[in-house]
């Protein structure tokens, strides 16, 4: 009976053991650390990518206008590379009129036969999201809004953008382009993205083209002998009742609404020369998507401070020589070629370290390095290891660590021919010696 009981009692607890490893308490991250309102969100750093908040972000949904920010993108490329300039002029197409005329849409009130430039149709898409500005944008540079898309999701996979698919240049979901919705695509398609694209796309376009917060960061703008309004309340001296939303540092970046979609917005703020990217999706109003954008800067600004925690010239303890052979020095020392910085967490500064990853290349077959060795040689990389809670990583897909350069603070020369040949002497008669004690062991 007793065996029986125990054997229960073993079984039970294996069963309670697998059980709490199922439902065990996940790692703790910083999303855990702000009570946001939103299906999908993210917080990332502007210059470095590092992500500071993370809810959901991997959900791909509908970005509804947050779309535009390809657009813009592609357009100031198209600028950049001169294939247009601000003052090209362009007309509008039967289909950009048909959405201007709409007053469903977001729009400006086009004009048939009239001349646009560039820099007025980009204003009223930046600020006003205005959809046939966007359209016609899209045809001036791709011919047509079809091939513009082939174009959008290039770019977005060149990006290196986790979570996407473009179907339009707008936004809007293809039901509301009726049949002009762009050949190649679904009629009742609609653009995806994850909270996660949408900040590595600001990323890209705030980076690539600051000159994108010109216009964004604009309350109003003149537009063909009207006044039209920024949808992003926001910024700073807004008009009206709209100033009480606005935050410090607001300067973009793109709202978004469909029904599909819900309320979006991706927003960017700088303060004290810290610059934020915040991304909401699927809130319940418009309102809802500026106070929860708001949770998420006042999160990054007041608890997160960019700090060098490791100085140029930084050397670990007892890892700073490096073998030299061949040489007329037997040592060499490394250090950080550069400073080692990032945003920290408040309090957390203790909980970063440093590690060398050596570049094998470097190195002979013995481990060593080979004479003759520069003043400043590379000799592989001093990466920041952060030991803290768990972090939410970069949404670069390539800096996944912060490292520096790790190189050589002085030149070793390489030895000359007849120290070389004594050398090789002493290493051939020490390995004779060596052979020789070994046979004699092997006597006794």
């Amino acid at each position: 009976m007793i065996q029986r009981f125990k054997a229960s009692l073993a079984i039970t607890l294996a069963i309670i053991m697998t059980m709490t490893g199922a439902f065990a308490i996940p790692k703790h991250t910083y999303a855990a650390t702000v009570d946001l309102e939103a299906k999908s969100a993210i917080l990332v750093d502007a210059e470095t990518g590092k992500v500071l908040f993370e809810k959901e972000a991997d959900l791909t949904l509908p970005p509804a206008s947050m779309t535009k920010m390809m657009t813009e993108y592609l357009v100031l490329e198209a600028i950049k590379e001169g294939s247009i300039s601000w003052d090209t002029t362009t007309q509008i197409s039967e289909y950009a009129y048909e959405i201007s005329a709409n007053p469903e849409f977001s729009g400006v009130g086009l004009k048939m036969d009239k001349d646009y430039t560039v820099r007025e149709l980009y204003t009223a898409m930046a600020v006003n999201s205005d959809n046939a500005t966007t359209i016609t944008l899209a045809e001036l540079i791709a011919g047509s809004e079809s091939e513009f898309v082939k174009m959008m999701n290039e770019k977005a996979k060149e990006m290196g953008l986790p979570d996407y698919e473009f179907v339009n240049s707008t936004g809007l979901n293809n039901s509301h382009l009726g049949d002009n919705y762009p050949e190649g695509t679904e009629p009742d398609a609609t653009n995806m993205l994850s909270a996660r694209s949408a900040a590595l796309l600001a990323y890209h376009l705030i980076n690539d083209y600051p000159e994108a917060l010109d216009f964004s960061s604009k309350p109003t703008a003149e537009f063909d002998g009207q006044t039209v309004t920024n949808w992003n309340w926001m910024i700073p001296n807004m008009p009206g009742h709209l100033a009480a939303f606005g935050y410090e540092g607001v300067d973009g970046l793109k709202t978004g609404y469909t029904e599909l979609a819900g309320n979006t917005f991706t927003g960017t703020a700088k303060q004290d020369g810290q610059r934020l990217i915040a991304v909401v999706m699927k809130t319940d109003s418009r309102e809802s998507r500026f106070r929860q954008t708001a949770k998420l800067f006042d999160y990054g600004f007041q608890h997160f401070e960019r700090k060098q925690l490791f100085d140029a010239g930084y050397q670990l303890k007892d890892e700073s020589e490096f073998e030299v052979t061949k040489g007329k020095e037997d040592t060499v020392e490394v250090e950080t070629k550069e400073a080692l910085q990032t945003l920290v967490k408040n309090g957390e500064e203790e909980q970063y370290s440093i590690k060398y990853n050596v570049d094998k290349d470097q190195l002979n077959e013995d481990g060593k390095l080979e004479a003759p060795v520069e003043k400043g040689q590379k000799v592989g990389t001093a990466e920041l290891v952060y030991s803290g809670e768990e972090s939410s990583g970069n949404i670069l897909p390539d800096r996944n660590s912060t490292t520096v350069d790790l190189v050589t603070t002085s030149a070793v020369e390489k030895s000359n021919w007849f120290m070389l040949m004594i050398g090789g002497i002493g290493d051939f008669f020490a390995d004779v010696f060596t052979g020789a004690v070994d046979m004699v062991k092997g006597w006794f």
